[in-house]
Protein backbone atom coordinates (compact mmCIF):
# COMPACT_ATOMS: atom_id res chain seq x y z
CA UNK A 1 0.00 0.00 0.00
CA UNK A 2 2.71 2.66 0.51
CA UNK A 3 4.06 2.06 -2.90
CA UNK A 4 0.66 2.62 -4.34
CA UNK A 5 0.14 6.15 -2.20
CA UNK A 6 3.75 7.19 -3.35
CA UNK A 7 2.50 6.88 -7.30
CA UNK A 8 -1.21 8.36 -6.56
CA UNK A 9 1.14 11.40 -4.99
CA UNK A 10 3.57 11.73 -8.07
CA UNK A 11 0.51 11.62 -10.47
CA UNK A 12 -1.58 14.13 -8.98
CA UNK A 13 1.62 16.34 -8.93
CA UNK A 14 1.59 15.58 -12.73
CA UNK A 15 3.72 12.30 -13.67
CA UNK A 16 2.50 9.90 -15.82
CA UNK A 17 1.13 6.70 -14.47
CA UNK A 18 3.21 4.33 -16.44
CA UNK A 19 6.33 6.86 -15.97
CA UNK A 20 5.95 7.01 -12.34
CA UNK A 21 5.42 2.94 -12.20
CA UNK A 22 9.05 2.46 -14.37
CA UNK A 23 10.78 4.57 -11.55
CA UNK A 24 9.80 2.49 -9.20
CA UNK A 25 11.15 -0.59 -11.00
CA UNK A 26 7.19 -1.74 -11.64
CA UNK A 27 5.41 -2.91 -14.38
CA UNK A 28 1.77 -0.96 -15.32
CA UNK A 29 -0.22 -3.86 -15.18
CA UNK A 30 1.48 -4.42 -11.31
CA UNK A 31 0.46 -1.43 -10.28
CA UNK A 32 -3.14 -1.43 -12.08
CA UNK A 33 -3.61 -5.03 -10.49
CA UNK A 34 -2.30 -3.49 -6.93
CA UNK A 35 -4.81 -0.85 -7.09
CA UNK A 36 -7.71 -3.07 -8.28
CA UNK A 37 -7.26 -5.21 -5.04
CA UNK A 38 -5.84 -3.13 -3.03
CA UNK A 39 -3.05 -5.66 -1.93
CA UNK A 40 0.66 -4.21 -0.65
CA UNK A 41 3.84 -4.32 -2.33
CA UNK A 42 4.92 -8.20 -2.24
CA UNK A 43 8.54 -8.29 -3.51
CA UNK A 44 11.20 -9.66 -1.19
CA UNK A 45 12.53 -6.08 0.97
CA UNK A 46 9.50 -3.93 0.38
CA UNK A 47 8.59 -1.92 3.56
CA UNK A 48 5.08 -3.82 4.54
CA UNK A 49 2.40 -2.49 6.67
CA UNK A 50 2.05 -4.92 9.41
CA UNK A 51 -1.08 -4.45 11.73
CA UNK A 52 -0.80 -6.87 14.59
CA UNK A 53 3.46 -5.83 14.75
CA UNK A 54 4.58 -4.03 18.28
CA UNK A 55 6.36 -0.50 17.21
CA UNK A 56 9.44 0.36 18.73
CA UNK A 57 8.22 1.76 22.16
CA UNK A 58 5.88 -1.36 22.66
CA UNK A 59 8.92 -3.67 22.09
CA UNK A 60 11.19 -1.91 24.28
CA UNK A 61 8.00 -2.11 26.87
CA UNK A 62 8.37 -5.89 26.38
CA UNK A 63 12.43 -6.01 26.95
CA UNK A 64 11.76 -3.41 30.02
CA UNK A 65 9.01 -5.59 31.36
CA UNK A 66 10.95 -8.93 30.98
CA UNK A 67 14.40 -7.17 33.34
CA UNK A 68 12.30 -5.89 35.84
CA UNK A 69 13.15 -7.44 39.65
CA UNK A 70 9.94 -9.52 39.83
CA UNK A 71 10.34 -11.00 36.36
CA UNK A 72 13.88 -11.41 35.54
CA UNK A 73 14.05 -14.82 36.51
CA UNK A 74 10.82 -16.13 34.83
CA UNK A 75 9.84 -17.49 31.08
CA UNK A 76 7.59 -15.46 29.01
CA UNK A 77 4.96 -18.18 29.93
CA UNK A 78 4.75 -16.65 34.01
CA UNK A 79 5.41 -13.28 32.80
CA UNK A 80 2.42 -13.06 30.46
CA UNK A 81 0.16 -15.31 33.43
CA UNK A 82 1.07 -12.51 36.02
CA UNK A 83 0.53 -9.61 34.23
CA UNK A 84 -3.13 -10.76 32.97
CA UNK A 85 -3.85 -11.15 37.07
CA UNK A 86 -2.97 -7.79 37.47
CA UNK A 87 -5.13 -6.58 34.98
CA UNK A 88 -2.20 -5.81 32.18
CA UNK A 89 -1.36 -7.45 28.88
CA UNK A 90 1.77 -6.22 26.69
CA UNK A 91 1.94 -8.94 24.54
CA UNK A 92 1.68 -13.29 23.81
CA UNK A 93 4.37 -15.44 25.33
CA UNK A 94 5.47 -16.31 21.72
CA UNK A 95 5.84 -12.11 21.29
CA UNK A 96 8.04 -12.01 24.70
CA UNK A 97 10.37 -14.78 23.24
CA UNK A 98 10.54 -13.91 20.19
CA UNK A 99 12.16 -10.05 21.36
CA UNK A 100 14.12 -11.78 24.23
CA UNK A 101 15.69 -14.43 21.89
CA UNK A 102 16.31 -11.15 18.91
CA UNK A 103 18.08 -9.29 22.19
CA UNK A 104 20.11 -12.03 23.66
CA UNK A 105 18.10 -11.95 26.49
CA UNK A 106 16.22 -15.13 26.11
CA UNK A 107 18.75 -17.22 28.80
CA UNK A 108 19.77 -15.29 31.44
CA UNK A 109 18.31 -11.71 32.26
CA UNK A 110 19.13 -11.62 36.43
CA UNK A 111 21.87 -10.61 38.51
CA UNK A 112 22.07 -14.53 39.62
CA UNK A 113 24.98 -16.61 38.26
CA UNK A 114 24.01 -17.80 34.67
CA UNK A 115 23.83 -21.59 34.16
CA UNK A 116 27.31 -23.32 32.72
CA UNK A 117 27.98 -26.87 31.14
CA UNK A 118 29.61 -29.48 32.78
CA UNK A 119 32.55 -30.37 31.28
CA UNK A 120 33.24 -33.67 30.37
CA UNK A 121 34.70 -36.04 33.60
CA UNK A 122 38.74 -36.52 33.26
CA UNK A 123 40.11 -39.56 31.34
CA UNK A 124 40.96 -42.49 33.35
CA UNK A 125 43.04 -45.15 32.30
CA UNK A 126 43.69 -48.56 34.03
CA UNK A 127 46.53 -51.07 32.73
CA UNK A 128 46.03 -53.69 36.12
CA UNK A 129 43.69 -54.43 39.25
CA UNK A 130 43.03 -51.85 41.92
CA UNK A 131 44.12 -48.76 39.99
CA UNK A 132 40.62 -47.27 38.87
CA UNK A 133 37.46 -48.11 40.89
CA UNK A 134 33.65 -47.42 40.16
CA UNK A 135 31.14 -47.87 42.71
CA UNK A 136 27.05 -46.47 43.15
CA UNK A 137 23.73 -47.36 45.34
CA UNK A 138 21.02 -49.01 43.52
CA UNK A 139 17.66 -50.35 45.36
CA UNK A 140 16.45 -53.84 46.09
CA UNK A 141 12.93 -54.22 46.03
CA UNK A 142 11.42 -55.78 49.22
CA UNK A 143 7.82 -57.41 49.74
CA UNK A 144 6.31 -54.11 51.27
CA UNK A 145 5.44 -51.72 48.44
CA UNK A 146 7.62 -48.69 48.92
CA UNK A 147 10.02 -50.43 50.63
CA UNK A 148 13.93 -50.89 49.40
CA UNK A 149 17.01 -52.16 50.43
CA UNK A 150 20.15 -50.23 49.47
CA UNK A 151 22.97 -52.01 47.91
CA UNK A 152 26.60 -50.24 47.73
CA UNK A 153 28.81 -51.95 45.32
CA UNK A 154 32.48 -51.15 44.28
CA UNK A 155 33.70 -52.58 41.28
CA UNK A 156 37.67 -52.85 39.49
CA UNK A 157 37.24 -51.61 35.97
CA UNK A 158 40.11 -53.14 34.53
CA UNK A 159 39.25 -56.75 35.75
CA UNK A 160 35.87 -56.37 36.96
CA UNK A 161 36.00 -57.53 40.31
CA UNK A 162 33.74 -57.09 42.90
CA UNK A 163 35.62 -55.00 45.14
CA UNK A 164 33.02 -54.69 47.85
CA UNK A 165 29.99 -54.66 48.66
CA UNK A 166 27.16 -54.06 52.01
CA UNK A 167 23.59 -53.77 51.93
CA UNK A 168 21.38 -51.25 54.18
CA UNK A 169 18.19 -49.81 54.89
CA UNK A 170 18.90 -45.87 53.23
CA UNK A 171 21.35 -44.34 51.58
CA UNK A 172 23.76 -42.40 53.79
CA UNK A 173 27.23 -40.84 53.79
CA UNK A 174 28.43 -41.90 56.79
CA UNK A 175 26.74 -45.35 56.23
CA UNK A 176 29.45 -45.21 52.35
CA UNK A 177 32.40 -43.51 54.66
CA UNK A 178 32.69 -46.65 57.25
CA UNK A 179 32.19 -48.96 54.37
CA UNK A 180 35.46 -47.69 52.45
CA UNK A 181 37.50 -47.63 56.40
CA UNK A 182 36.24 -51.52 56.53
CA UNK A 183 37.60 -52.15 53.22
CA UNK A 184 40.99 -50.84 53.99
CA UNK A 185 40.93 -53.42 56.41
CA UNK A 186 41.27 -55.64 53.44
CA UNK A 187 42.65 -53.74 49.97
CA UNK A 188 45.61 -51.46 49.76
CA UNK A 189 43.52 -48.01 48.94
CA UNK A 190 46.30 -45.39 48.26
CA UNK A 191 46.17 -43.83 44.68
CA UNK A 192 42.98 -45.38 43.64
CA UNK A 193 41.15 -43.24 41.44
CA UNK A 194 37.87 -43.79 42.64
CA UNK A 195 34.78 -42.91 40.15
CA UNK A 196 31.03 -42.51 41.18
CA UNK A 197 28.06 -39.96 40.44
CA UNK A 198 26.63 -36.66 41.75
CA UNK A 199 24.75 -38.53 44.91
CA UNK A 200 24.89 -37.22 48.55
CA UNK A 201 26.98 -40.15 50.21
CA UNK A 202 29.21 -39.89 47.11
CA UNK A 203 29.56 -36.51 47.26
CA UNK A 204 29.02 -35.50 50.87
CA UNK A 205 31.65 -33.94 53.01
CA UNK A 206 32.26 -36.56 55.24
CA UNK A 207 33.01 -39.31 52.70
CA UNK A 208 35.07 -36.83 50.84
CA UNK A 209 37.14 -36.31 53.95
CA UNK A 210 37.51 -40.03 54.46
CA UNK A 211 38.72 -40.62 50.69
CA UNK A 212 41.46 -38.31 51.18
CA UNK A 213 42.46 -39.67 54.28
CA UNK A 214 42.32 -43.30 52.34
CA UNK A 215 44.93 -41.66 49.89
CA UNK A 216 42.05 -42.45 47.33
CA UNK A 217 41.19 -39.93 44.49
CA UNK A 218 37.60 -39.03 43.62
CA UNK A 219 35.83 -38.62 40.47
CA UNK A 220 32.76 -37.84 39.52
CA UNK A 221 30.12 -38.07 36.55
CA UNK A 222 28.34 -35.22 35.02
CA UNK A 223 25.14 -34.11 36.66
CA UNK A 224 22.00 -36.66 35.41
CA UNK A 225 24.23 -38.35 32.77
CA UNK A 226 24.75 -42.65 33.83
CA UNK A 227 26.74 -42.88 30.83
CA UNK A 228 30.04 -41.72 32.73
CA UNK A 229 29.84 -44.73 34.73
CA UNK A 230 29.29 -47.21 32.61
CA UNK A 231 30.79 -50.19 34.28
CA UNK A 232 28.90 -50.07 37.40
CA UNK A 233 25.49 -49.30 35.33
CA UNK A 234 26.56 -52.86 33.38
CA UNK A 235 26.87 -54.65 36.79
CA UNK A 236 23.93 -53.52 38.24
CA UNK A 237 21.57 -54.78 34.72
CA UNK A 238 23.64 -58.14 35.63
CA UNK A 239 22.56 -58.53 38.86
CA UNK A 240 19.15 -57.71 38.62
CA UNK A 241 18.90 -59.44 35.18
CA UNK A 242 21.08 -63.12 36.31
CA UNK A 243 18.95 -66.05 36.59
CA UNK A 244 17.69 -66.98 40.30
CA UNK A 245 17.03 -63.09 40.95
CA UNK A 246 14.30 -62.88 43.71
CA UNK A 247 12.88 -59.87 42.15
CA UNK A 248 12.06 -59.00 45.97
CA UNK A 249 13.72 -59.43 49.35
CA UNK A 250 11.78 -60.93 52.44
CA UNK A 251 14.24 -58.83 54.70
CA UNK A 252 17.25 -57.57 55.28
CA UNK A 253 19.03 -61.41 55.75
CA UNK A 254 17.72 -62.85 52.59
CA UNK A 255 19.05 -59.69 50.44
CA UNK A 256 22.48 -60.06 51.89
CA UNK A 257 22.79 -64.15 51.34
CA UNK A 258 21.73 -63.67 48.41
CA UNK A 259 24.06 -60.83 47.25
CA UNK A 260 26.86 -63.18 49.00
CA UNK A 261 26.32 -65.51 46.56
CA UNK A 262 25.67 -63.61 43.82
CA UNK A 263 29.44 -61.77 44.45
CA UNK A 264 30.91 -64.75 45.16
CA UNK A 265 29.31 -66.58 41.94
CA UNK A 266 30.63 -63.42 39.43
CA UNK A 267 34.02 -62.90 40.47
CA UNK A 268 34.95 -66.46 40.27
CA UNK A 269 32.53 -68.12 37.45
CA UNK A 270 31.23 -65.57 35.68
CA UNK A 271 32.95 -65.43 32.82
CA UNK A 272 32.61 -61.30 31.38
CA UNK A 273 32.56 -60.87 27.49
CA UNK A 274 34.75 -57.65 27.79
CA UNK A 275 37.64 -59.61 29.63
CA UNK A 276 37.30 -62.66 26.84
CA UNK A 277 35.45 -64.63 28.95
CA UNK A 278 37.05 -65.28 31.67
CA UNK A 279 36.55 -64.66 35.34
CA UNK A 280 36.92 -61.57 37.13
CA UNK A 281 39.48 -63.97 39.86
CA UNK A 282 40.65 -65.24 36.45
CA UNK A 283 41.89 -61.84 35.09
CA UNK A 284 43.26 -60.22 38.02
CA UNK A 285 45.69 -63.50 39.21
CA UNK A 286 46.76 -63.20 35.59
CA UNK A 287 45.48 -66.79 35.14
CA UNK A 288 43.87 -65.45 32.08
CA UNK A 289 47.13 -64.95 29.65
CA UNK A 290 47.71 -69.19 30.15
CA UNK A 291 44.02 -69.56 29.11
CA UNK A 292 43.92 -67.69 25.68
CA UNK A 293 47.43 -69.46 25.13
CA UNK A 294 45.85 -72.37 25.63
CA UNK A 295 42.33 -71.38 23.58
CA UNK A 296 44.85 -70.24 20.78
CA UNK A 297 46.86 -73.06 20.46
CA UNK A 298 43.23 -74.93 19.80
CA UNK A 299 42.18 -73.03 17.47
CA UNK A 300 45.42 -73.43 15.23
CA UNK A 301 45.43 -76.78 15.59
CA UNK A 302 41.90 -76.84 14.67
CA UNK A 303 42.69 -74.66 11.03
CA UNK A 304 45.47 -76.98 10.77
CA UNK A 305 43.63 -80.32 10.83
CA UNK A 306 40.87 -78.53 8.36
CA UNK A 307 42.36 -75.83 6.16
CA UNK A 308 39.60 -75.91 4.00
CA UNK A 309 37.10 -74.62 6.54
CA UNK A 310 39.13 -71.65 8.13
CA UNK A 311 39.69 -68.45 5.69
CA UNK A 312 42.59 -65.77 5.83
CA UNK A 313 42.49 -64.77 9.90
CA UNK A 314 42.10 -66.89 12.69
CA UNK A 315 40.61 -65.80 15.59
CA UNK A 316 43.34 -64.42 18.18
CA UNK A 317 41.69 -64.79 21.90
CA UNK A 318 43.32 -61.77 23.90
CA UNK A 319 41.84 -59.06 26.30
CA UNK A 320 42.82 -55.51 26.60
CA UNK A 321 45.53 -54.34 28.67
CA UNK A 322 44.39 -50.91 28.95
CA UNK A 323 41.31 -49.99 30.07
CA UNK A 324 39.74 -46.69 30.13
CA UNK A 325 37.15 -44.73 31.63
CA UNK A 326 35.71 -41.45 29.65
CA UNK A 327 38.35 -41.50 27.38
CA UNK A 328 38.81 -38.25 25.66
CA UNK A 329 38.15 -37.61 21.95
CA UNK A 330 41.72 -38.56 21.25
CA UNK A 331 41.93 -41.61 22.98
CA UNK A 332 38.86 -43.36 20.53
CA UNK A 333 39.92 -42.13 17.77
CA UNK A 334 43.55 -43.74 18.49
CA UNK A 335 41.61 -46.84 19.69
CA UNK A 336 39.76 -46.98 16.29
CA UNK A 337 42.58 -46.75 14.31
CA UNK A 338 44.50 -49.32 16.55
CA UNK A 339 41.15 -51.48 15.85
CA UNK A 340 41.00 -51.13 12.31
CA UNK A 341 44.57 -51.70 12.10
Amino acid sequence: MHTIKIINEAIENGAGKGKACSVLDISLRTFQRWEKNCSADNRKGAVKNIPRKLSAIEEQRVIDTACEKQFKDLTPYEIVAILAEQGQYIASERTFYRILNRENMLHHRGNSKPCSRTGKPAELKATGPDQVWCWDITFLRTSVHGLYYYCYMIKDIWSKEIVGWEIHEKEDVNIAARMFKRLKNKRQLRGIKLHSDNGNPMKGATMIMTLYSLGVLPSFSRPRVSNDSPYIEALFKTLKYTAGYPGQFKDIYHARTWMAYFVNWYNTEHRHSAIGYVTPAQRKSGEYKEIFNRRNITMEHARLAHPERWGNRVRIWEAKEEIYLNPSDETKERLNQKKVA
